[in-house]
């Protein structure tokens, strides 16, 4: 492949020159048009594989036809990472254009080891959110399910402040949507921010509830408020959410 690459390295393009001295590999990956086709007649790797390798490769191609998955053999395909070993994969919509790769990944059987760790199999994959929404929309399959918020908590000063994300933890473990405020606003525009949200209940801060280790709930719909114990937040929470969700349906 070097061989080959060298003789015509004046049509390679300046960053496949650099390359084919350092990692021939990624030559593979250009996506210069003019460098594409002086890859196109280079020796496959697939067929210089050791029979151990030969045998691990039939086996994955073997399971993917097994369960019906569709794939093609890319003899061109290289990953970034250098640890990767064995099999790499893509997976791909044409309907992208150049940047059509969703997720891509494969083993690296011998990353623990390298790291210090005993031999370990591995095996991993990265997905490109962006790439992926833009897919499913254009598959029409992607209908988003924008749940009502649950509760929005609002903080008075920054000691209050402190104590959100710890809730907003807590509430989320209990199986509640929660939000609060990133932009250290007022009280004010925090409020306005909860009535926006649509969230069935506000969590209020207060510097005197606080020290009493005591928040404000304040029922969105109709605004009335009560105060509970920071203690049973989570089960009150809970049960004032239902309730609502209850009378609504009703």
């Amino acid at each position: 492949m070097i061989n080959q690459l060298t003789s015509r390295k004046a049509a390679l393009c300046p960053t496949c020159n650099e390359r084919l001295d350092r990692n021939p590999l990624r030559l593979l990956d250009c996506k210069n048009p003019d460098c594409q086709a002086q890859m196109q007649d280079l020796p496959k790797t697939v067929d210089f594989l050791c029979p151990e390798c030969r045998e691990h490769f039939d086996k994955v191609r073997r399971y993917l036809e097994l369960k019906g998955i569709k794939y093609e053999l890319d003899a061109t395909l290289v990953r970034g990472l250098d640890y990767y070993t064995r099999t790499v994969f893509e997976i791909v919509y044409r309907g992208l254009g150049a940047q059509d790769a969703m997720c891509g990944g494969g083993r690296y059987d011998g990353l623990i080891e390298t790291l210090g760790g005993p031999p370990t199999p591995g095996v991993g994959v990265g997905i490109g959110l962006e790439r992926l929404i833009l897919t499913l929309e254009k598959q029409k399959v992607y209908q988003p399910q924008i749940k009502p918020l649950d509760v929005f908590i609002v903080a008075c000063g920054e000691k209050e402040r402190d104590q959100t994300v710890g809730l907003a933890y807590r509430l989320r473990s209990y199986g509640l949507s929660v939000d609060f405020d990133f932009q250290g606003r007022g009280m004010k525009a925090q409020l306005k921010a909860a009535d926006r949200s649509g969230a069935t209940v506000a969590v209020i801060f207060g510097e005197e509830e606080l020290r009493n280790e005591m928040v404000i709930v304040k029922i969105m719909q109709d605004g009335t408020q009560q105060n509970v114990p920071l203690i049973d937040i989570e089960t009150a929470l809970a049960s004032i959410i239902m309730g609502q969700k209850a009378s609504n349906m009703g």
